[in-house]
């Protein structure tokens, strides 16, 4: 039987073995030849941090800090890249041979419908599983309106912002600062465009991206981080009326955040960024469908370059023992792929 990896319990990893299913319809079975974690998302259901806050009501917009809100097991991992093997009955749009990708766990074996994305021969499989976390660095640019000449700070290089960074780099932003305090992080980020990068445990981040902008500040500080010490540092090194985007989902702060002192001074405009949630700001003429489809094109043109995000690359075999490190070993991951 094919095995797939689980989080049974909170911070723990392990493969159980699946039904490998008949086919419907419009369905084909893929063989796993690549794949992908998702770190923010699935971190906050492996280490459990989503939990003390319960389900999201979605009529009310809040969350109601009832019951469990991780229920384990849960799948791990994010996109999954693989051969077709077998069509299933009424299958036109794909044949066996072909290379496809779509959202689905770590697992050696995918049922999916015969709509999924197909990868052309020459883009690399990084492209693809890359266009999940493009979709967030697309929209966290839109939403804070970078424009071409723009000074733009970038801080967590995290998949997403590598992304950042370049889509800043297309969209003619000067100069693009990363802040990490990981060293591997910093050598990504320099190596996907940014003019400098920072280590906010040896400087003051703020002011040094104050000074790297002719003490103005940058207009525009995307966070991908979602540590508190990154927004403040945010609210130092922004312009007068720049704008600060925050784009990640983090578990519940301590105190300490001042929102007086440069957040008073500077009056920046601050923006919770999410690509998913439709209307999107831009509606009608933009939604989730839109953004997906101007990311794809840019990944499989290459105009961004995913192989220094997809990082380290490990067995299919190795994933129980590789995967708790994304928690653990942070300076080794960013991405974490698996090959089968």
């Amino acid at each position: 039987m094919p095995r797939e990896l689980i989080a049974p319990a909170q911070e723990q990893a392990a493969f159980q073995e699946y039904e490998s299913a008949d086919l419907e319809k419009g369905q084909v079975r893929v063989k796993s030849l690549f794949a992908a974690a998702k770190h923010g998302t699935e971190m906050s259901q492996f280490k459990g941090y989503a939990s003390p806050r319960g389900g999201f009501d979605r009529e009310l917009r809040v969350f109601d800090y009832k019951g469990e809100g991780v229920k384990y097991p849960v799948r791990l991992g994010n996109i999954g890249v693989g051969e077709v093997v077998e069509l299933g009955p009424g299958v036109t749009l794909l044949k066996e041979g072909d290379h496809v990708f779509n959202y689905g766990p770590f697992r050696e074996e995918h049922i999916w419908p015969e709509t999924v994305r197909t990868l052309p021969a020459g883009v690399p499989w990084q492209a693809a599983v890359c266009l999940d976390p493009a979709d967030f660095a697309l929209s966290a640019v839109r939403d804070g309106k970078v424009r071409i000449g723009d000074a733009v700070a970038v801080s967590g290089m995290g998949a997403i912002s590598l992304l950042v960074l370049q889509f800043c780099r297309l969209a003619g932003a000067y100069p693009i600062i990363a802040v990490d305090p990981l060293e591997n992080r910093r050598q990504a980020a320099l190596a996907c465009g940014a003019d400098l990068v920072l280590d906010p445990n040896q400087c003051d981040a703020g002011v040094e991206i104050k000074k790297a902008t002719g003490n103005r500040g940058t207009d525009v500080i995307i966070d991908y981080s979602g540590h508190p010490a990154a927004l403040q540092q945010a609210l130092r090194g922004i312009a007068y009326l720049g704008t600060v985007v925050c784009g990640a989902y983090p578990g519940a702060w301590p105190t300490g955040l001042d929102l007086g002192a440069e957040a008073h001074m500077n009056r920046p405009t601050i923006i919770f960024s999410r690509a998913n949630s439709d209307p999107n700001p831009d509606h009608p003429n933009w939604n989730n469908d839109r953004i997906y489809e101007v990311c794809w094109r840019l990944l499989s043109e290459g105009q961004v370059d995913c192989k220094p995000i997809v990082h380290p690359i490990v067995p299919f075999a190795d994933l129980a023992e590789e995967y708790p490190k994304i928690a653990s070993h942070p300076e080794e991951n960013i991405k974490l792929g698996a090959h089968f």
